[in-house]
Protein backbone atom coordinates (compact mmCIF):
# COMPACT_ATOMS: atom_id res chain seq x y z
CA UNK A 1 0.00 0.00 0.00
CA UNK A 2 1.70 3.20 -1.54
CA UNK A 3 1.93 5.82 1.67
CA UNK A 4 0.02 9.46 0.19
CA UNK A 5 1.18 12.89 2.20
CA UNK A 6 -1.11 15.59 1.88
CA UNK A 7 0.19 19.35 1.43
CA UNK A 8 -1.67 22.89 0.77
CA UNK A 9 -0.57 26.16 1.02
CA UNK A 10 -1.11 28.71 3.97
CA UNK A 11 -4.18 29.96 2.76
CA UNK A 12 -5.97 26.85 4.16
CA UNK A 13 -6.03 28.59 7.65
CA UNK A 14 -5.08 24.71 9.42
CA UNK A 15 -4.77 24.84 12.87
CA UNK A 16 -0.93 24.81 13.72
CA UNK A 17 -2.09 21.56 16.32
CA UNK A 18 -3.67 20.02 12.81
CA UNK A 19 -0.29 20.42 10.98
CA UNK A 20 1.53 18.65 13.82
CA UNK A 21 -0.57 15.92 14.58
CA UNK A 22 -1.31 14.61 10.62
CA UNK A 23 2.26 15.79 9.78
CA UNK A 24 -0.05 18.18 7.02
CA UNK A 25 3.19 19.75 4.25
CA UNK A 26 2.16 23.38 4.15
CA UNK A 27 3.60 25.58 1.20
CA UNK A 28 3.47 29.27 1.57
CA UNK A 29 2.23 32.00 -0.25
CA UNK A 30 4.08 35.13 -0.43
CA UNK A 31 3.04 38.48 1.18
CA UNK A 32 5.26 41.38 -0.67
CA UNK A 33 5.93 44.92 1.19
CA UNK A 34 7.64 46.85 -1.79
CA UNK A 35 10.76 44.87 -2.60
CA UNK A 36 10.34 42.96 0.27
CA UNK A 37 8.50 39.41 -0.20
CA UNK A 38 7.60 37.46 3.17
CA UNK A 39 6.15 33.83 3.49
CA UNK A 40 2.99 33.81 4.47
CA UNK A 41 3.20 32.56 8.30
CA UNK A 42 6.65 31.25 7.88
CA UNK A 43 8.04 34.60 7.87
CA UNK A 44 5.34 37.16 9.02
CA UNK A 45 2.30 36.68 10.66
CA UNK A 46 -1.18 38.88 11.17
CA UNK A 47 -0.39 40.92 13.99
CA UNK A 48 2.97 41.75 12.05
CA UNK A 49 1.03 42.41 9.05
CA UNK A 50 -1.58 44.96 11.02
CA UNK A 51 1.26 46.69 12.56
CA UNK A 52 2.14 47.63 9.18
CA UNK A 53 -0.21 48.18 7.43
CA UNK A 54 -1.30 50.50 10.43
CA UNK A 55 2.07 52.56 10.46
CA UNK A 56 2.17 52.61 6.03
CA UNK A 57 -1.33 53.08 5.16
CA UNK A 58 -0.68 50.48 2.83
CA UNK A 59 -1.39 47.33 2.19
CA UNK A 60 1.04 44.40 0.95
CA UNK A 61 0.33 42.36 -2.03
CA UNK A 62 0.08 38.95 -2.31
CA UNK A 63 1.74 36.38 -4.68
CA UNK A 64 1.48 32.29 -5.29
CA UNK A 65 4.22 30.34 -4.39
CA UNK A 66 6.61 29.68 -8.16
CA UNK A 67 6.69 26.26 -9.87
CA UNK A 68 10.14 25.97 -8.62
CA UNK A 69 8.85 26.19 -4.70
CA UNK A 70 6.56 23.09 -5.31
CA UNK A 71 9.10 21.03 -6.78
CA UNK A 72 11.07 21.79 -3.61
CA UNK A 73 8.32 20.47 -1.59
CA UNK A 74 7.30 17.63 -3.91
CA UNK A 75 10.60 15.95 -4.64
CA UNK A 76 12.03 14.52 -1.25
CA UNK A 77 8.63 12.93 -0.52
CA UNK A 78 8.56 11.31 -3.96
CA UNK A 79 11.97 9.83 -3.40
CA UNK A 80 10.62 8.42 -0.82
CA UNK A 81 7.79 6.65 -2.34
CA UNK A 82 5.16 8.88 -1.00
CA UNK A 83 1.96 9.53 -3.54
CA UNK A 84 1.08 13.27 -3.13
CA UNK A 85 -2.26 14.89 -2.99
CA UNK A 86 -1.94 19.00 -2.89
CA UNK A 87 -5.09 20.41 -2.13
CA UNK A 88 -4.97 23.94 -3.90
CA UNK A 89 -6.38 27.91 -3.27
CA UNK A 90 -9.56 28.28 -5.26
CA UNK A 91 -7.75 28.87 -8.99
CA UNK A 92 -10.14 31.56 -9.52
CA UNK A 93 -8.18 33.86 -7.21
CA UNK A 94 -4.66 32.90 -7.60
CA UNK A 95 -2.04 30.87 -9.85
CA UNK A 96 -1.38 28.66 -7.16
CA UNK A 97 -3.04 25.96 -8.71
CA UNK A 98 -1.17 26.53 -12.21
CA UNK A 99 1.79 26.57 -10.03
CA UNK A 100 1.60 23.07 -8.45
CA UNK A 101 -0.18 21.55 -11.93
CA UNK A 102 3.23 22.45 -13.82
CA UNK A 103 5.85 21.09 -10.82
CA UNK A 104 3.36 17.95 -10.46
CA UNK A 105 4.12 17.39 -13.93
CA UNK A 106 7.65 17.39 -13.82
CA UNK A 107 7.38 13.83 -11.66
CA UNK A 108 6.26 10.66 -12.66
CA UNK A 109 2.83 10.22 -13.77
CA UNK A 110 0.20 9.32 -11.40
CA UNK A 111 2.51 10.19 -8.34
CA UNK A 112 1.00 13.87 -7.79
CA UNK A 113 -2.49 14.69 -7.73
CA UNK A 114 -3.67 18.09 -7.47
CA UNK A 115 -6.55 19.16 -6.53
CA UNK A 116 -7.89 22.74 -7.32
CA UNK A 117 -10.64 23.64 -4.10
CA UNK A 118 -12.68 26.33 -5.39
CA UNK A 119 -12.29 27.80 -2.10
CA UNK A 120 -10.25 29.46 0.26
CA UNK A 121 -9.59 29.65 3.78
CA UNK A 122 -10.77 26.98 6.75
CA UNK A 123 -13.36 25.93 3.56
CA UNK A 124 -9.25 24.72 1.88
CA UNK A 125 -8.57 23.58 5.30
CA UNK A 126 -11.95 21.74 5.59
CA UNK A 127 -11.31 18.97 2.63
CA UNK A 128 -7.34 18.83 3.77
CA UNK A 129 -9.15 17.43 6.87
CA UNK A 130 -11.14 15.14 5.02
CA UNK A 131 -8.16 13.76 3.04
CA UNK A 132 -6.04 13.32 5.83
CA UNK A 133 -8.71 11.08 7.83
CA UNK A 134 -8.93 8.95 4.16
CA UNK A 135 -5.58 8.75 3.88
CA UNK A 136 -5.21 7.68 7.16
CA UNK A 137 -7.67 4.70 6.88
CA UNK A 138 -5.61 3.19 4.03
CA UNK A 139 -7.55 4.96 0.92
CA UNK A 140 -5.78 5.54 -2.53
CA UNK A 141 -4.46 8.87 -3.86
CA UNK A 142 -7.31 8.10 -6.45
CA UNK A 143 -9.91 7.15 -4.21
CA UNK A 144 -8.95 10.31 -1.88
CA UNK A 145 -9.05 12.82 -5.03
CA UNK A 146 -12.63 11.55 -6.04
CA UNK A 147 -13.92 12.05 -2.33
CA UNK A 148 -12.65 15.91 -2.44
CA UNK A 149 -13.71 16.70 -6.12
CA UNK A 150 -16.97 15.41 -4.70
CA UNK A 151 -17.32 17.20 -1.56
CA UNK A 152 -16.14 20.30 -2.56
CA UNK A 153 -19.01 21.78 -4.36
CA UNK A 154 -20.77 21.35 -1.04
CA UNK A 155 -18.64 22.96 0.87
CA UNK A 156 -20.43 26.27 1.87
CA UNK A 157 -18.10 29.34 3.27
CA UNK A 158 -19.02 32.77 4.59
CA UNK A 159 -17.31 35.21 6.16
CA UNK A 160 -18.59 38.56 8.04
CA UNK A 161 -16.01 41.89 7.29
CA UNK A 162 -16.16 44.12 9.92
CA UNK A 163 -14.46 47.35 7.95
CA UNK A 164 -14.76 48.30 4.51
CA UNK A 165 -11.04 49.72 4.97
CA UNK A 166 -8.97 46.77 3.82
CA UNK A 167 -11.69 46.14 0.97
CA UNK A 168 -11.06 49.77 0.20
CA UNK A 169 -7.32 49.93 0.47
CA UNK A 170 -7.26 46.67 -1.80
CA UNK A 171 -9.15 48.82 -4.37
CA UNK A 172 -12.42 46.27 -3.85
CA UNK A 173 -14.56 48.96 -3.12
CA UNK A 174 -14.48 52.79 -3.64
CA UNK A 175 -13.86 56.07 -1.24
CA UNK A 176 -17.62 56.45 -1.41
CA UNK A 177 -18.47 53.16 -0.51
CA UNK A 178 -15.77 53.15 2.43
CA UNK A 179 -17.22 56.24 3.84
CA UNK A 180 -21.16 55.45 3.46
CA UNK A 181 -20.19 52.24 4.70
CA UNK A 182 -18.42 53.46 7.60
CA UNK A 183 -20.91 55.76 8.54
CA UNK A 184 -23.75 53.69 8.59
CA UNK A 185 -22.07 50.67 9.98
CA UNK A 186 -22.55 48.38 6.96
CA UNK A 187 -20.65 45.44 7.48
CA UNK A 188 -20.47 42.91 3.95
CA UNK A 189 -20.76 39.56 4.27
CA UNK A 190 -18.84 37.51 1.60
CA UNK A 191 -19.36 34.28 0.44
CA UNK A 192 -17.48 31.43 -2.02
CA UNK A 193 -19.25 31.14 -5.22
CA UNK A 194 -17.77 29.15 -7.97
CA UNK A 195 -14.07 29.81 -6.49
CA UNK A 196 -14.38 33.41 -6.05
CA UNK A 197 -15.58 36.09 -3.07
CA UNK A 198 -19.10 36.99 -3.61
CA UNK A 199 -21.19 40.06 -1.34
CA UNK A 200 -23.99 37.70 -0.55
CA UNK A 201 -25.46 40.73 1.55
CA UNK A 202 -24.93 44.06 3.83
CA UNK A 203 -26.06 44.04 6.94
CA UNK A 204 -26.47 47.80 9.07
CA UNK A 205 -25.92 48.13 12.57
CA UNK A 206 -24.19 46.70 15.12
CA UNK A 207 -21.03 43.82 14.46
CA UNK A 208 -23.35 41.57 16.76
CA UNK A 209 -26.34 41.75 14.35
CA UNK A 210 -24.54 40.87 11.29
CA UNK A 211 -22.73 37.65 13.03
CA UNK A 212 -26.03 36.35 14.62
CA UNK A 213 -27.67 37.15 11.08
CA UNK A 214 -24.38 34.67 9.47
CA UNK A 215 -25.28 31.99 12.02
CA UNK A 216 -28.60 31.98 11.45
CA UNK A 217 -28.43 31.69 7.95
CA UNK A 218 -26.24 28.27 9.00
CA UNK A 219 -28.42 26.86 11.06
CA UNK A 220 -31.18 27.23 8.35
CA UNK A 221 -28.76 23.90 6.88
CA UNK A 222 -28.57 22.67 10.22
CA UNK A 223 -30.33 19.28 9.30
CA UNK A 224 -27.91 18.98 6.14
CA UNK A 225 -24.88 19.95 8.39
CA UNK A 226 -21.64 17.14 8.55
CA UNK A 227 -21.13 17.14 11.80
CA UNK A 228 -17.82 15.39 11.82
CA UNK A 229 -16.24 18.93 11.33
CA UNK A 230 -17.83 22.91 11.56
CA UNK A 231 -15.12 25.17 11.36
CA UNK A 232 -15.14 29.13 12.73
CA UNK A 233 -12.17 30.63 11.55
CA UNK A 234 -11.10 34.57 12.61
CA UNK A 235 -8.89 36.99 12.77
CA UNK A 236 -8.05 39.20 16.32
CA UNK A 237 -11.81 38.19 17.00
CA UNK A 238 -11.71 35.55 19.51
CA UNK A 239 -14.05 36.37 21.94
CA UNK A 240 -16.71 36.63 19.10
CA UNK A 241 -15.69 33.12 17.72
CA UNK A 242 -15.88 31.20 21.09
CA UNK A 243 -19.74 32.76 21.11
CA UNK A 244 -20.02 30.98 17.64
CA UNK A 245 -18.39 27.65 18.52
CA UNK A 246 -21.09 27.61 21.52
CA UNK A 247 -23.93 28.08 19.78
CA UNK A 248 -23.25 26.31 17.17
CA UNK A 249 -22.03 22.99 19.01
CA UNK A 250 -25.25 23.68 20.88
CA UNK A 251 -27.84 23.84 18.03
CA UNK A 252 -26.47 21.58 15.67
CA UNK A 253 -24.63 18.57 17.82
CA UNK A 254 -21.71 18.77 15.79
CA UNK A 255 -17.79 18.73 16.54
CA UNK A 256 -17.04 23.04 15.79
CA UNK A 257 -13.21 23.88 15.68
CA UNK A 258 -11.69 27.47 16.02
CA UNK A 259 -8.95 28.21 13.52
CA UNK A 260 -7.28 31.96 12.80
CA UNK A 261 -6.89 33.13 9.54
CA UNK A 262 -3.27 34.12 7.79
CA UNK A 263 -1.83 36.76 6.22
CA UNK A 264 -3.04 36.19 2.59
CA UNK A 265 -7.18 36.21 3.59
CA UNK A 266 -5.49 39.29 6.59
CA UNK A 267 -4.80 41.04 3.74
CA UNK A 268 -7.48 41.30 1.77
CA UNK A 269 -10.19 41.20 4.79
CA UNK A 270 -8.75 43.19 7.84
CA UNK A 271 -8.85 42.12 11.31
CA UNK A 272 -12.08 41.19 13.25
CA UNK A 273 -13.04 39.29 10.42
CA UNK A 274 -15.24 36.04 11.14
CA UNK A 275 -16.11 32.79 8.75
CA UNK A 276 -17.89 29.79 9.43
CA UNK A 277 -17.36 26.86 7.37
CA UNK A 278 -18.88 23.27 6.94
CA UNK A 279 -19.88 20.76 4.49
CA UNK A 280 -23.13 19.99 3.53
CA UNK A 281 -24.19 16.19 3.42
CA UNK A 282 -27.64 14.95 2.19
Amino acid sequence: MSRIKIFTDSTSDLAPAWIQQHDIGIIPLYVVFGEESLKDGAEIKPEQLYERVSRDGRLPKTAAPSPADFMTAFQPYIEQGFDILYISLSSELSSTYQNARLASSEFPEGRISVVDSLNLSSGIGLMVMKAVHAAEKGQSLTEITHLIEAIKPNVRTEFVIDTLEYLYKGGRCSGMQNLIGSLLKIRPVIRVADGKMSPAYKVRGKREKALEQMLQNTLNHKEQIDSDLVIVVHTMAEEDALDLQKSLQEQTGARVELTTAGCVICSHCGPKTIGIIYNTVL
